[in-house]
């Protein structure tokens, strides 16, 4: 069961891939646990990751790359993972293609969890976070009892500096334009299935299982 797991920023996409690992019990892997493992670990690729990161650079697609194929040579891959955040590009895709090619793993589905713009932006702009206890909240779909307050500790309430409708509409943008030629990619290679992402957080889940059959 090897999944790759797109969705635009506030789509759900966690609350998916949470879901699938507690179903299916295959790890759930995304760039940054990549990173974060490598330079724990402090293989060789894990320490030029970090030299890059240290000095505020992107880091250079032939090191994303060699992490990405440590991570997914380790046992606990063999029988499944999410894949979530890689690839973000053509050639990362190619890339992931030889590497799953050299272990021997064949990717079953390619699960884009969509969802349009305008209500992305309206999920984020109303989002309400506790400061004290880190409850979520939103001020049309789910507000507080009290305004302001959270339910469960009394804590205040506040919106986060990057839920704004700019700062979304900017992070949806340079998503999308990312993300079109990677559908290209995969829906020519046939392994692409789009998902609903508006629906009850049980009805995705139950298209995603069905999707996975």
């Amino acid at each position: 069961m090897h999944i790759l797991l797109m969705g635009p920023p506030g789509a759900g996409k966690g609350t998916q891939a949470a879901n699938i690992v507690k179903k299916f019990a295959i790890p759930h892997i995304s760039t940054g646990d990549m990173f974060r493992a490598a330079i724990k670990e402090g293989t060789e690729l894990g320490k030029k990751a970090k030299a890059c990161i240290d000095a505020g650079n992107l880091v250079p697609d032939e090191i994303t790359v060699g992490i990405v194929r440590e991570r997914l040579a380790q046992d606990d891959c063999k029988k499944g993972f999410i894949l979530d955040g890689f690839p973000r590009t053509v050639e990362q895709a190619d890339a992931l293609s030889k590497i799953l090619a050299e272990l021997g793993i064949d990717l079953k589905s390619v699960i884009n969890i969509t969802v349009p713009s305008a209500d992305l932006v309206e999920r984020a702009v109303g989002r309400r976070i506790c400061k004290s206890c880190g409850a979520t909240y939103h001020v049309k779909f789910s507000p507080s009892k009290a305004e302001g307050k959270c339910d469960e500790c009394g804590g205040e309430l506040y919106q986060r500096a990057d839920d704004t409708e700019e700062t979304m509409k900017n992070r949806l943008s340079v998503y999308e334009a990312q993300t079109k030629p990677l559908i290209e990619y995969y829906q020519k290679a046939g392994l692409y299935v789009e998902i609903d992402g508006r629906q009850a957080i049980d009805k995705v889940f139950a298209d995603v299982v069905e999707t996975l059959k």
